[in-house]
């Protein structure tokens, strides 16, 4: 592996080998050229040296690894594609519903089917990037847009849905990216960022992950723990969404969330170890989303902790490891007893949180389970410290149970 220095190397150079940043992180593959912006972000970061490895095999591209690999989840779709994916009519409809359901019941259905189309089109987008390696860039600023609106007209009812064990497994990487974005623009909300950051927020939160199509499939869709040495090639798809990104065009603050969605407040993060304000914004709350959904998300290889758990864990903030505002963002968005969980209160009853309490995130609202008000509409309590006082929150099982037994009774 040969040192060369960054003031050594030009505008659309070519190396025979990798270009890697100390020694083990992947900034470009074998005959890939240097871009004017890549060497100037590099001299913002302070980066003065980089490696060639000779001995690397020449990295395969995103086209090879959709030919060689069959257990790719993104080559299932058709490959006679021509055009990067459109925000579809299907979207578009099922928007149009959810705006005009008529009671509670239909407006979360309606919501539901808003959330997979957005899915689908998230799938479509990595699809898109793993057989043809580019992105509609237009077209997905445009589809976040009308995401950040879906999310703000339809927060309590958005937060709710939790998608199947399957869909997660099945789809980890568009499952993720999908909730990730989600709770992304409802911490963004709650920060006040203005409506362009907000897209741009979205953005870069559904690509965070993009890095990890340059990578063999096996390594985020596997079932067992990773080696070290897999957890280290894991380690460098930020650097790797990043060059993508880079390479797309979008614009810096997209780059730079990407490439620092998993630097700490503390320095304990990667690739380049940074510490507090030296992080993006955009990176901060993508830090955050990231870790809390990765928590409260099942994988093949363990089972996912509850909301409840999962924020609790992300409040504790060990060692300082995210940014103290941002956590509070996420907390006064969910609420301790996040929107979504099931939960057994004082007086017996059983409820689904449904909205946060403004004044007090230990006190949600709930929606309790079997009762109805006098409007027909399901009942809401507003939990507080008495009998209406959230004892625990269900498991999953415990709450599957419930659910059930109570639209049998109602049936």
């Amino acid at each position: 592996m040969n040192p060369i220095k960054l003031d050594a190397i030009k505008p659309d150079q070519t190396f025979k080998g990798e270009l890697l940043v100390d020694k083990s992180f992947l900034l470009l593959g074998s005959g890939q050229k240097v871009t004017t912006e890549l060497i100037k972000n590099l001299m913002t970061w302070n980066i003065t040296e980089l490696y060639i490895d000779d001995s690397a095999a020449p990295a395969p591209s995103v086209a090879q690894f959709t030919e060689d690999t069959d257990t790719d989840e993104f080559i299932t779709l058709e490959k006679k594609e021509t055009e990067a994916p459109k925000m579809n009519t299907s979207i578009k409809e099922a928007l149009a519903k959810a705006q005009n359901s008529s009671n509670e019941k239909s407006r979360l259905t309606g919501v539901m089917n808003v959330y997979n189309e957005y899915m689908s089109y998230i799938h479509s987008v990595y699809t898109r990037f793993a057989t043809h390696g580019d992105f509609n860039s237009e077209d997905l600023f445009e589809t976040v847009k009308e995401l950040c609106v879906f999310v703000k007209e339809n927060r309590r009812y958005v937060l709710r849905i939790s998608p199947s064990v399957e869909t997660r497994t099945k789809n980890y990487l568009v499952s993720h990216a999908m909730r990730s974005t989600i709770f992304a623009i409802v911490i963004g909300l709650k920060l006040h960022l203005t409506f362009t950051q907000l897209q741009e927020l979205g953005v870069s939160c559904i690509l965070h992950e993009i890095g990890m199509l340059k990578l063999p499939s096996y390594l985020y869709l596997s079932e067992k723990k990773f080696s070290h040495a897999e957890r280290a090639k894991i380690a460098t798809h930020p650097l790797l969404g990043y060059q993508v990104i880079a390479q797309a065009n979008f614009d810096v603050p997209i780059q730079r969330a990407i490439l620092e969605h998993h630097e700490h407040e503390d320095g304990s993060g990667y690739p380049q170890n940074l510490v507090s304000d030296k992080i993006s914004d955009y990176a901060r709350i993508i830090s955050v989303v990231c870790a809390y959904e990765a928590m409260s998300s099942p994988r093949n290889f363990r089972e996912a902790r509850t909301t409840y758990d999962a924020m609790v864990e992300m409040l504790k903030n060990q060692n300082s490891k995210y940014n103290g505002d941002v956590i509070k963002a996420l907390l006064y968005s969910l609420s301790i007893y996040p929107i979504g969980a099931y939960v057994y209160l004082a007086n017996g009853k059983i409820g689904q949180v449904c909205d946060v309490n403004p004044d007090n995130p230990k006190n949600p609202i709930v929606q309790i389970l079997g009762e109805t008000a006098a409007d027909g509409e399901p009942r809401t309590v507003e939990t507080d410290e008495g009998i209406n006082k959230i004892v625990r929150v269900m498991n999953k099982d415990e709450a599957r149970d419930a659910v059930k037994f109570l639209e049998k009774k109602s049936s």
